[in-house]
């Protein structure tokens, strides 16, 4: 039986080492572009997610995978200063830290490369341990590691009613397994529109997206940028949250900031609409280039 220790959220995902790039644009095919600075940074969906989510007051553990190189050390320090439970992060001396670059162009949007490496290595057997379950709320999923992984830790959270939060990025096919045990799906205009066949284009699109989701997920959260957020349950009409009025500086991680705020909020106990509202204003302070520690 689990204790009766402070719930938690557990985050099975991505840690990467990050290297940022700012650029007048995104290069073009064959084009070399001038860029204005470069700097390391933390990241990793499941990384950010789950700083993102310690930030706005959730206990958080982390079950995921590093190398034994340079890189990983700034991840283990970044997760330990930000209280993040680390003992399920396991380093692999045969693989590589995850890493990416991403280039932001000076209007704020960005491109990435993700190289995985350690990520897709990550334990499956470890999530079979109920000590890892011990006090854990809500289970919070991304597509950086393999599906396998994903689709096992889903099971082992419905095995103890432990609800599930997907954000389906990058975009990729879901298992139809997988589906049936997520209790709330996140994704942003491209991956809903690559789940639906469909392109989603502003908020008419992303409402139209949103209820052919919700016939396969029990909750859809679309995140559309500068045209606000939908969210659609079963058994209630669609909402449309708009936008915060802001002047965007990155775009880069707005997604993972959503994602954890709102995972944040689920975890104590604030009602879907109440979460989404708090994330959404999140996310428009971190696109501004404001502090949300």
């Amino acid at each position: 039986m689990m204790s009766a220790t402070p719930r938690c959220l557990l985050a099975v995902g991505s840690l990467h080492h990050d290297l940022m790039i700012d650029a007048p644009h995104l290069p073009r095919r064959g084009e070399t572009v001038t860029g204005y600075r470069w700097y390391p940074k933390f990241g990793g969906k499941g990384g950010n997610q789950a700083v993102a989510a310690a930030r706005a007051g959730c206990s958080v553990r982390m079950l995921g995978a590093v190398g034994d190189d340079d890189f990983a050390a700034l991840l283990r320090a970044t997760l330990e200063r930000e209280h993040i439970d680390t003992c399920r992060v396991a380093t692999l001396p045969d693989r590589p830290t995850g890493m990416s670059v991403a280039i932001s162009d000076a209007q704020g949007d960005y491109g990435a490369v993700i190289v995985s490496g350690a990520n897709l290595a990550i334990d499956a057997g470890q999530l079979a341990d109920e000590a890892l379950w011990d006090g854990v709320g809500w289970l919070l999923l991304q597509n950086e590691v393999e599906p396998e992984l994903n689709l096992a830790a889903a099971r082992e959270a419905a095995r103890r009613a432990v609800p599930v939060c997907l954000n389906a990025a990058p975009a990729r096919d879901l298992d139809e397994a997988l589906g049936a045990l997520i209790d709330v799906l996140i994704v942003n205009a491209l991956e809903a529109g690559a789940l639906c066949g469909r392109p989603v284009d502003g908020a008419a699109d992303g409402l139209a997206a949103a209820m052919a989701l919700a016939a396969t997920f029990r909750t859809v959260i679309v995140t559309l940028g500068g045209a606000g957020v939908v969210v659609v349950t079963r058994n209630a009409s669609a909402r449309h949250l708009p936008a915060v009025p802001i002047q965007v500086h990155s775009t880069h991680g707005a997604g993972d900031t959503f994602t954890g705020v709102l995972c944040a909020g689920l975890l104590s106990g604030q009602d879907i609409d109440t979460a989404v509202r708090a994330a959404n204003a999140l996310a428009a302070r971190h696109v501004a280039g404001e502090s949300v520690a």
